[in-house]
């Protein structure tokens, strides 16, 4: 093919000219705007245009980093259909500790069981239940689970302790 022709060269020309325009119209339009105070409502979407509730929450939860704690929210309320209803009316989940900054961190779920015997029971289930949780969350998610027996609360040692008694926090006898 050889040189371009009048008629190319006329397209070619044109098209650079809109080009152009079009910049140096988006330019006095941006400067107008400045002007006048920054951006104006108008027909088309922008940034600032508002959002279903669940779009909205999603791009805050995306924003923030809050993926993991967000789904493992999500865990907590579904309890009894991950582990079943015999294990959900005895151990609830209690707390998620993640340092997201920090990759090589333990991501812990700590449970709360209300006799040692079920703690027990937990603890041998805790590598299927932890597989199971990083099915639906996603590799990784939960590392460890931690299980926690019965509480009362801190213990006391002072003057009127009696020796030898293991106090309310047993649940054998």
């Amino acid at each position: 093919m050889g040189e371009p022709s009048g008629v190319d060269l006329a397209r070619v020309a044109l098209r650079a000219a809109k080009e152009q325009a079009r910049a140096r119209g988006d330019a006095a339009r941006q400067k107008k705007q400045a002007r006048r105070g920054g951006l104006r409502s108008g027909a088309r979407a922008d940034g600032r245009d508002p959002l279903p509730l669940g779009a909205a929450i999603n791009r805050l939860i995306t924003e923030r980093g809050w993926e993991t704690p967000a789904a493992v929210g999500g865990v907590m309320g579904r309890w009894p259909q991950i582990v079943g209803p015999d294990l959900a009316r005895h151990c609830v989940p209690v707390s998620y500790q993640d340092d997201a900054g920090d990759p090589a961190a333990d991501r812990v779920l700590t449970v709360r069981c209300d006799s040692t015997a079920w703690a027990t029971q937990l603890r041998l289930l805790a590598p299927q239940l932890v597989a199971r949780l990083n099915e639906d969350l996603g590799h990784g998610t939960v590392r460890l689970i931690k299980v926690q027996g019965p509480g009362t609360g801190p213990r006391r040692y002072g003057s009127l302790r009696a020796p030898g008694s293991k106090g309310p926090g047993d649940t054998y006898g």
